[in-house]
């Protein structure tokens, strides 16, 4: 046994001794099957906490990568977007009118366009994904105009709701 002294509080020391009596209480082969479950909980535990999450991460991180390049890239397009309508010349409250109104036209009659002063609001009724993508582009450039409410409902026919927009690129 250990004859140097301990720096353990006493009931600690208690529990050390009784432990340590148990243990020597055991036969040779109960202690190696002791033994060998502690290593096999210890080895997966280590498993668990360190090696499987890392191997995880290595093989997740390149769609990751992949999944972030992508909008990485979408951002780049969407600033230089930006930074294209910005130098461009701002549109007068009559052109900008005109081009929502010829981009509501194209619509027909899935699309009621209400203009109030430098807003816009427009119903939509069963639009499709692509003619609302190519009204919102062409209010974008032709109008200058900038979505500042969406209330859209998805059906089975398209989109239905409606969209408000400002007039002129600027708030």
């Amino acid at each position: 046994m250990n004859t140097r002294p301990s720096s353990l509080p006493p009931a600690l020391l208690t529990v050390r001794q009784q432990a340590a009596a148990w243990w020597q209480g055991r036969a040779p082969r109960e202690r190696q099957a002791l033994v060998a479950v502690v290593a096999v909980v210890a080895l997966f535990a280590v498993w668990s906490l360190f090696i499987a999450p890392a191997l995880r991460t290595l093989r997740e991180a390149p769609a990751q990568l992949d999944r972030l390049d992508a909008q990485f890239q979408q951002m780049q397009r969407a600033a230089a977007e930006s930074t294209a309508l910005r130098s461009v010349a701002p549109v007068s409250n009559a052109q900008a009118v005109l081009a929502l109104k010829a981009a509501s036209d194209r619509l027909g009659d899935r699309g009621r366009l209400t203009l109030q002063g430098d807003r816009a609001s427009l119903a939509l009724t069963g639009v499709d994904t692509e003619s609302l993508r190519a009204w919102l582009q062409e209010a974008r450039s032709g109008a200058r105009a900038r979505p500042v409410e969406a209330q859209l409902q998805r059906g089975p026919q398209g989109y239905s709701g409606s969209l408000n927009v400002t007039l002129g690129g600027t708030p």
